[in-house]
């Protein structure tokens, strides 16, 4: 999840500069291919939506559909909560939700306590981070309450960390903001890697644990792949292009079979600075000389935050080529501190959402990612080694070296992955790309060049082990226009996303074809709202639908869970972010359920189910941010003084904090 919606609602001259789709807008966007799929069967099936199969065939039809989903039996065993919105969080009945860990807890036994009024930058290393995003348990000895806990910290809210700001910072130039706070906010980004164990049923952190590290902005990272020690890549404190310091907007991820955890750079662009800038802080055009057109397709300088002011490597006037060392995926052992983590080049730079892993019937790793941008790509990488479960240490290296692939997806319902190879048609030096570092530096552009299909934000991309599938989450993009499309793609200004369905040919992730149909179009389906022609089964209750899907999970039954991160769009559904369970297969596909809610301002984020299912980690992210002045009573933005939500701690003396939280079900047993 990204600086998100958040990001995407800054001050109209960022927004011009930021929030505009960045691919060409020559081909067909996902929408009007889906479109064109839609026969008289697809409408019987539901494929046109609620409302319009209520026009066309009468209300008989839906009600036989929710007659037969409601004889099958429900496999989330759980009793739905209210969707609604407020300043606390809500769970199932008859489980029980605790804060693990918030935004400056110890994790070291010299650890100093969380005090928001004496923050630094060396207490914020020893602390657990901000904006908690993807989460990941690693077992030790495969125990189910003894693991360790590898948490993402995506980026920070200033307003609401630091006392001495009265607002955001990024619309008002950042005349607030300071070099202590800005190193501040640094050590609170990167990654926490923790031992945690289970009492009963709750769960605690232990300090003293040799595996416990905090890895940040500051942290030495090596480089492999295609982009090692490239010209690209080298800057004025790393002549060789291969000692990268740091990693940063780390937003999803995943793990790996040899038990590596799998970190993902996102909006990258956003942390860098040019002196060359106007009054609204928008940046001079045409910079990066010879990387001009790099710098375009990216965004890059974002000037979303003010590092670049204090810290001259995040100044593109004096490291043009900083930018091109962000924007990877990074492999970390959780399980040796001393280890050095490295970025993976061969797996393209983009603004990666997440990395989910799974292992190929051939042996071979294949790798999903999407670039979570709107208008942007669904991405694959297949190895060329293959996974040996008896040499952990070579596994570590399966990620190095392998094939990057970009989709296109068909109007027939098939689609092709599209290989990203130097020398293929296109990518060539004609077209800019001088080697296969030139490639993986520039995706975009070599995807652009592909004929690669355009999504909607494509956000985290989830096989199921169980089923065999594939689930993209595209989260939304409200910049479609309504002149851009016809009668084939009914969805301009998409406020609500979908979520994409993809079947591997013969099972085979490494396959270069697929087939694919959507699961689900989100947004209300009510009749009165036909508008927004939403797609559930009609058995999904008034509490179940949802709106922007960003994280999912699939748990050791091969069920599908959905993580949502509206922004400030929650105020177009009136209901705040949360935890689905959502039914992929039989009569009750399409099915959606409401389990966990979040208190308002915040999304959801990093669902993890320990081996057991007896145990769920979720990832509150900024709570009491998004869209307050929207909130009934509240109805302004939120600023540490003056928060619209105290969560978790609900103390005058605390501003809210991002936290991870634990669900267990009260009494004990598998969670739904």
């Amino acid at each position: 999840m990204t600086k998100k919606d958040e990001f995407f609602n800054r001050a109209a001259a960022a927004e011009a500069h930021d929030d505009m789709p960045r691919s060409p807008q020559s081909g067909e966007t996902i929408g009007d291919v889906i479109l064109k799929r839609f026969n008289r069967r697809d409408l019987m099936r539901g494929a046109f939506g609620v409302a319009a199969a209520t026009a066309l065939f009468g209300p008989a039809v839906l009600k036989a559909s929710a007659a037969r989903a409601g004889d099958a039996p429900d496999r989330f065993d759980f009793k739905e909560i209210e969707a609604g919105v407020d300043t606390t969080h809500h769970v199932a009945e008859g489980y029980w939700c605790k804060p693990l860990l918030r935004w400056g807890d110890p994790l070291f036994p010299d650890s100093p306590e969380f005090d928001p009024l004496k923050q630094t930058a060396a207490s914020q290393l020893k602390q657990f981070g901000y904006n908690n995003d993807y989460v990941a348990y690693f077992p030790i000895d495969g125990s189910s309450s003894h693991g360790l806990l590898c948490v993402n910290h995506e980026y920070t809210n200033e307003e609401l960390m630091f006392p001495v700001l009265k607002e955001r910072q990024d619309t008002t130039g950042f005349k607030e903001m300071t070099e202590e706070l800005v190193n501040i906010e640094m050590a609170a980004h990167g990654v926490t890697i923790v031992e945690i164990v289970r009492d009963g049923l709750e769960w605690h952190v232990v300090r003293d644990s040799p595996y416990n590290r905090r890895i940040s902005p500051l942290t030495p990272i090596g480089v492999d792949g295609p982009a090692a020690g490239d010209e690209r890549l080298k800057t004025k404190a790393d002549a060789v292009g291969r000692e990268i310091v740091g990693t940063l907007n780390n937003c999803a991820g995943g793990s790996t079979p040899w038990g590596t955890y799998l970190t993902a750079e996102e909006n990258f662009h956003a942390y860098f600075w040019t002196d060359q800038r106007d009054a609204e802080c928008k940046p001079a055009q045409n910079l990066g000389g010879e990387q001009a057109a790099s710098y375009a397709r990216y965004g890059v300088p974002g000037l979303w935050q003010a590092w670049g002011k204090f810290h001259e490597r995040f100044n593109v006037d004096k490291e043009p080529n900083e930018p091109n060392r962000f924007g990877w995926i990074v492999e970390i052992d959780p399980f040796d501190a001393t280890s050095v983590p490295v970025k993976h080049t061969a797996l393209g730079r983009f603004c990666h959402e997440g990395a989910e892993t799974v292992l190929n019937k051939d042996g071979r790793v294949v790798v999903y990612c999407g670039d979570d941008t709107r208008g942007e790509y669904v991405y694959r990488f297949v190895s060329e080694g293959r996974y040996d479960p008896g040499d952990r240490k070579a596994n570590m290296s399966l990620l190095s070296n392998g094939t990057l692939y970009v989709a296109r997806f068909d109007a027939d319902g098939t689609g092709r992955w599209l290989p990203l190879e130097f020398g293929a048609p296109f990518l060539t030096p004609e077209f800019g790309f001088r080697s296969q570092a030139d490639v993986v530096i520039d995706a975009r552009r070599a995807a652009d060049l592909l004929g690669a299909t355009r999504m909607d934000r494509p956000e985290d991309v989830q096989p199921n082990p169980v089923n065999g599938k594939v689930y993209i989450n595209l989260t939304n993009n409200d910049k479609r226009k309504a002149d851009q499309v016809d009668a084939a793609n009914p969805r301009p200004e998409n406020y609500f996303g979908h979520i994409i369905e993809l079947a591997p040919s013969g099972g085979d992730h490494a396959a270069d074809t697929f087939t694919w149909e959507i699961l689900v179009r989100c947004g209300n389906p009510h009749p009165l709202w036909s508008g927004v022609d939403a797609l559930w089964n009609p058995a999904t209750s008034d509490n179940g639908w949802f709106a922007c899907p960003d994280n999912s999970c699939v748990d050791d039954e091969g069920r599908l869970w959905v993580a949502t991160d509206q922004g400030d769009n929650w105020a177009r559904t009136g209901r705040a972010d949360g935890l689905y369970g959502l039914e992929t297969d039989g009569p009750r596909r399409r099915t959606s359920k409401m389990f966990f809610r979040v208190p308002v301002g915040a999304e959801l984020c990093g669902p993890c189910f320990t081996p057991d299912r007896e145990t769920l980690f979720l990832a509150v992210q900024h709570p009491g941010a998004d869209g307050t002045e929207s909130l009934y009573g509240f109805g302004q933005p939120s600023t540490y003084k003056k928060p619209a939500t105290r969560w978790p701690d609900f103390r005058e003396d605390r501003p809210p904090r991002p936290s991870v939280v634990t669900i267990t079900k009260i009494g004990g047993g598998k969670i739904a």
